[in-house]
């Protein structure tokens, strides 16, 4: 069985899409995803600092075709990914709130919400009373998932995942290890991964 470890932030356009497509690219393959949620805004702070630099001053050309190749990546997906009020978003709660969700058996149903209501429904996934119907949606109990994702060990989790990351050479979301250290970055690589799975089974 080959290992493969999706490093992810549901405050990712680009991540929402890669979380459906690995998923479906890899049905019926011998490999087992392992999800491993991080902050990205961390990892930017870190070693990736041009990502507010671009934001700060876009190149509009490229500004209007990342739009479009945004919308056109949705539409192929099947999904909706819409303009967020709120963008960028603090995503912490959510992403320390994966780990409980990884915990409860649930993390595919939680992060596939999470990233429905901010990108779709254009909600602040910072908020508490946005990620309350989510959690209890996915059949966890909202009290105890707000009372651990505010503890020490679900803080130092994210952390970790975060610094892992970097420690690894990974400047963003989505970032995607095969067996170990061999690294991916981004949506349109997953055709990649398949390849490389489809290669070692033949």
């Amino acid at each position: 069985m080959r290992q493969l470890e999706f490093f992810f932030d549901c405050s990712s356009p680009w991540t929402y899409l890669a979380f459906e497509r690995i998923q479906a690219a890899t049905s019926g393959q011998p490999v087992a995803i392992e999800w491993r949620p991080f902050l990205v805004g961390g990892v930017f702070n870190t070693v990736n600092p041009s990502v507010y630099e671009g934001r700060a001053k876009p190149v509009r050309p490229k500004a209007k075709y990342y739009a479009k190749d945004l919308q056109d990546w949705a539409a192929y997906v099947g999904i909706a990914i819409g303009q967020p009020p709120v963008f960028p978003v603090n995503s912490v709660k959510a992403m320390r709130g994966a780990f409980v969700a990884i915990e409860e058996g649930c993390l595919v149903a939680y992060a596939r919400r999470v990233f429905q209501r901010y990108w779709g429904d254009l909600e602040d996934i910072s908020q508490d009373a946005v990620l309350r119907p989510i959690v209890t949606a996915c059949g966890m109990d909202a009290d105890a998932f707000f009372a651990k994702i505010a503890s020490q060990p679900y803080k130092d989790r994210l952390r970790q995942n975060t610094d892992a990351l970097i420690e690894r050479g990974g400047f963003g979301s989505p970032t995607m290890f095969l067996d170990g250290d061999d690294m991916y970055f981004g949506n349109d690589r997953i055709p990649l991964i398949t390849a490389k799975l489809a290669a070692a089974a033949a």
